[in-house]
């Protein structure tokens, strides 16, 4: 860690500490150089990876986006929003835990499709049928036999 008073590249760890909340770690450094002492905060930064759309722009993740889709593929459908934020949380820790910068919107709409397919089966149906581009009744079918198995 760099001294902020003289620019002295190495310093010295005088004591660690884990916050109260335990989400940052206070350490107490000491610059060999200048004898200054000064206070550094860790933290985790966790950045939610860029979407990919299929035309190649990019663009923040959006949660709202994801909680829109839910919310449309289950209209009238008895599903707690408890539950939907479950499954919303449980995307974002399936993105986290790929460790990507950027991740494909096909790769999202899937994620989705599973977890719709977890929590009704009629709202999987209407977004896989919207998110899939079903032409007729044959496409309708099939998707629903996938259900079954």
């Amino acid at each position: 860690m760099k001294c902020p008073f003289c620019g002295e590249a190495d310093t010295q760890v005088i004591d660690s500490r884990v916050s109260e909340e335990g989400d940052s770690v206070r350490r107490r450094r000491r610059c060999p150089s200048c004898e200054k002492r000064f206070t550094t905060y860790e933290t985790a930064e966790l950045r939610m990876p860029s979407v990919v759309k299929q035309n190649g722009s990019r663009e923040e993740f959006s949660r709202d986006k994801i909680r829109t889709s839910f919310m449309r593929a289950l209209n009238k459908r008895p599903v707690s929003t408890s539950l939907v934020d479950g499954a919303i949380q449980h995307i974002e820790q399936k993105m986290l835990s790929l460790g990507e910068r950027e991740i494909p919107s096909l790769k999202v709409g899937e994620m989705v499709m599973n977890e719709l397919r977890k929590l009704d089966k009629v709202a999987y149906i209407r977004f896989a049928s919207v998110y899939r581009s079903f032409e007729d009744v044959d496409d309708f079918r099939d998707a629903i036999q996938d259900l079954d198995k």
